[in-house]
């Protein structure tokens, strides 16, 4: 399509990177690696010679969708999908076609569907100390349909119609580019987690809006290029957005209330994941936000 560009930021992902830029046909469309090194770059270049490769150093998930969007020429859309994400059928057309139709929407999320089909939740609401205390904490459980407990997950929304919301995952989603030009790019401060959130929250605080629609599909693995392991920089990306957002009072609440969480977590969950929440929780006691949202 001439009216929209794609920018696919790498970073060991090969498994599936060809069902990615396949799904794409003739978008333009431009490869960031953030330095692989599993063969993603060699196999770019020879199996998708159209495709422009940039190839940077690893410096975070938010760096790369700058630097792709820098890259590509001009044009009202830009669609953002990760290595491990491929549209079905017609779904870019879909996503721009409901784009046009909303002329204040920045960005358009479609329906986000794990590799055996089932649906991948992918609307979030933006986060509060008190959204991510009922997360963390685990009291989503206790109303996973209500706002007052789980407004952090779309309050169990079904992903069934479409509807304005505050953000969606960025594993695939329809951007504005004249959106861009108004509030900036992504923030490259953000290396891994929370960017999106923080960009559709400038949007938001720009007056645009974010739109979901079960009308484009989007398949996604999920976690295929850090596997879950990450866990420090999820904490890292939530604390950067409440800094740059809220200020540091805010932040450090956030800091103690996660701290709190995890404490609660490493006692009742066991094995790998239990080991992760305990790391979390040694890790947010070494230092105060500023410190610990400085790489």
């Amino acid at each position: 399509m001439d009216d929209v560009v794609a920018v696919v930021v790498t970073y060991n992902a090969m498994p599936w990177i060809e069902q990615c830029l396949a799904s794409l046909g003739d978008t333009k469309t431009v490869v960031v690696d953030n330095d692989s090194g599993d063969g993603t770059v060699p196999f770019v270049r020879d199996r998708f010679p159209d495709v422009h490769l940039v190839e940077q150093e690893n410096i975070g998930l938010a760096a790369g969708w700058k630097r792709g969007l820098d890259e590509v020429p001009p044009s009202r859309w830009a669609l953002i999908i990760n290595a491990d994400a491929w549209l079905v059928g017609d779904s870019l057309e879909q996503l721009v076609a409901v784009g046009d139709a909303h002329v204040d929407v920045a960005v358009v999320g479609p329906k986000l569907l794990n590799t055996d089909g089932s649906l991948q939740r992918s609307v979030r609401g933006f986060p509060t100390l008190w959204r991510l205390a009922t997360e963390y904490f685990y009291l989503r459980k206790l109303g996973p349909r209500t706002e007052l407990l789980n407004a952090f997950y779309g309050a169990g929304f079904d992903h069934a119609s479409e509807r304005v919301v505050d953000s969606v995952m960025g594993a695939c989603m329809l951007v504005r580019r004249g959106a861009v030009e108004e509030v900036g790019a992504p923030d490259p401060d953000f290396f891994l987690f929370s960017e999106e959130t923080d960009w559709m929250y400038r949007f938001a605080q720009a007056g645009w809006r974010t739109l979901f629609t079960p009308e484009a599909t989007c398949v996604h693995v999920g976690g295929a290029s850090h596997g879950g392991r990450l866990s420090r920089e999820n904490l890292r990306g939530l604390l950067r957005f409440f800094h740059k957002h809220h200020g540091d009072i805010e932040a450090e609440r956030l800091r103690k209330l996660l701290r709190a969480s995890l404490v609660v977590r490493g006692r009742l969950v066991r094995g790998q994941r239990g080991a992760m929440y305990r790391d979390g929780f040694r890790w947010l006691g070494t230092g105060d936000v500023r410190s610990l949202i400085e790489r």
